[in-house]
């Protein structure tokens, strides 16, 4: 199925099973442009493939490590899509990206490290590495000549940075990163000792004008100290079923992951229908991913154009994945009182950037998630640009 069309969209089913912030969170009028999950129903391969392993009847314990078939899946996959050499026995299925970031920071980071977080970022950087004990360095990460400049990184390296957090694709950017960015994130990292955390959630969401590089195409004597992530949310739509992996060249190193997370004492570990779905998603279902990317190129293009026209806001052009993030410093208003504004008067739920969500360095800015249908996009903007034109009135902009 790849039918990104309004009337592929079970409104009825999203507002009983989406949440964080999304259809089950709000009232019926309000349309969500919030967390970055997509309105559609996932490919069908992935259901049958639960419905095959769910009919022989027999939920039994699963490999410590994960299932052999799913790894070598993964494996496949990283080689074909990412460029990216890892044998399937450096790959630890695990319940979501957000868990494998924080089993990445427990296995390295101690109570007196120094982490260093870019600002604006996704908060589960600092979530996960403050849980390990790790002080935040914040990096603030700018565009400049249209890449994140990495220019005065150096300048926050102490002797205690013991990590950078490193989002290839960048979210809420929307950024990727040229290979020589990634060899100078690799030449500190050689230069000072740090780990690299590198979530590739997004890696399968890039638009056809830009290209994804992965730090680990780089190569693996390179990467010894590089601890990477994927999941299947954003590519495949399977949020609810907590599905992930944590990978890395160096055994060592691998190692120590699995014994942060527990697997082996089978308190940590993955579910069997989400390493089932998972497998289903990298060697079965990666033409949706295509028809997605394309849609999404075309709501990207639509709401670059009609933002263009809308008084007190800007945006970048994002290289990857499904969100936009304006800035709104021309309405001096802060970005949580505009967002509370356009809820309740124009019914839009966006994000608002600030600490909570993405760092302080996200302040007068919101974020729009664009993976829904076009009729759902234009008006979710239709209500921004009434609420932006309201605003601006009121300013006297």
């Amino acid at each position: 199925m790849t039918d990104f069309s309004n009337g592929s969209i079970r409104f009825d089913i999203l507002r009983e099973r989406a949440f964080n912030l999304r259809w089950a969170e709000v009232p019926e009028d309000v349309i969500p442009l919030t967390a970055a999950d997509p309105d559609f129903p996932a490919a069908p391969e992935i259901s049958e493939a639960i419905g095959d392993y769910c009919a022989g009847g027999y939920f039994s314990y699963t490999p410590k490590r994960g299932f052999p078939s799913f790894r070598q899946a993964l494996s496949n996959y990283f080689k074909e899509y990412k460029e990216e050499d890892v044998p399937a026995d450096r790959i630890l299925p695990i319940d979501s990206a957000a868990r494998g970031m924080e089993t990445i920071a427990k296995a390295v980071l101690r109570p007196g490290d120094e982490a260093l977080v870019c600002d604006p970022v996704d908060f589960l950087f600092k979530t996960s590495m403050e849980a390990a004990g790790a002080k935040i360095r914040l990096f603030p990460t700018k565009i400049v000549d249209g890449r994140i400049d990495f220019s005065r990184l150096e300048e926050y390296i102490t002797p205690k940075t013991k990590m950078f957090g490193l989002c290839n694709p960048h979210n809420p950017l929307g950024m990727c990163y040229p290979a020589e960015d990634l060899e100078h994130l690799l030449a500190l990292s050689e230069k000072y000792g740090f780990y690299i955390m590198n979530d590739e959630i997004w890696s399968d969401i890039v638009y056809p004008d830009a290209k994804f590089t992965s730090i680990l195409s780089l190569g693996a004597e390179r990467n010894r100290r590089t601890l990477s992530v994927f999941g299947f949310s954003k590519s495949f739509g399977i949020a609810g079923l907590r599905a992930g992996c944590v990978y890395c060249t160096d055994p060592e190193l691998f190692e120590k992951v699995a014994a942060a997370s527990l697997v082996d004492t089978t308190i940590g570990g993955i579910s069997s229908l989400s390493q089932v779905a998972g497998e289903a998603c990298v060697e079965k279902c990666h033409y949706w991913v295509e028809a997605f990317v394309e849609h999404l190129t075309q709501n990207r293009d639509y709401a670059l154009n009609r933002i263009a026209a809308m008084p007190g806001i800007c945006c970048h052009k994002p290289q990857a994945t499904f969100v936009l993030f304006p800035d709104i410093h021309a309405l001096g208003m802060p970005a949580e009182e505009f967002a509370a504004f356009l809820l309740k008067k124009y019914r839009l739920a966006v994000v608002p950037g600030g600490a909570k969500f993405f760092g302080p360095g996200s302040e007068g800015h919101i974020r729009l998630c664009l993976a829904t249908s076009h009729e759902v996009l234009e008006e979710g903007l239709n209500r921004l640009e009434a609420g932006l034109r309201e605003v601006s009135g009121e300013r006297g902009n």
